[in-house]
């Protein structure tokens, strides 16, 4: 069977960031973690980790300043409602950086997108005006407000 898995380069702080994913995400899990051996080596030896959040599988590894994350690549967090659109807003923003249409950077430099399912139910609406109103409405918007959403849709 073949896995894919997105692999995520760090400069020196991949022992952090897994710690931290493990706190934001309550369904969470830190599989495996490799240090070296050697009692001096940099940043208490943290090599590679890999962790499970919901159902996917990150693999995160310290590997020096020659690459740095960027928008290119996303996380995409599904919510239910405001609620959880809000508190991954909030703990991810911390000591990072908003961007728009519910895109965020953390403080690691990962990108995220904290999406509300509620976005994809009434853009997908078969009255492409509501639908229309919805998107407009969304790429005005840093986090994603579900009320705003909807008072688009409505008109």
């Amino acid at each position: 069977m073949v896995t894919v898995t997105p692999f995520l380069w760090f400069n020196d702080n991949a022992e952090e960031a897994l710690d931290f994913y493990s706190k934001v995400f309550s369904n969470s899990e830190i599989i495996d973690v490799t240090k070296f051996r050697q009692s001096d080596a940099p940043n208490g030896g943290f090599v590679v980790g890999t962790i499970r959040i919901e159902n996917q599988v990150l693999t995160i590894m310290n590997g020096g300043p020659m690459f740095t994350l960027d928008e290119a690549f996303s996380l995409s967090v599904l919510c239910e409602g405001q609620e959880e659109v809000d508190y991954y807003w909030t703990v991810l923003t911390d000591g990072g950086e908003e961007s728009q249409c519910g895109w965020l950077k953390d403080r690691f430099g990962v990108s995220w997108q904290i999406i509300p399912s509620l976005l994809f139910q009434l853009q997908s609406d078969a009255d492409p005006e509501k639908a229309m109103r919805v998107r407009e409405a969304m790429l005005k918007m840093r986090k994603i407000e579900c009320d705003a959403l909807r008072a688009a849709y409505d008109g």
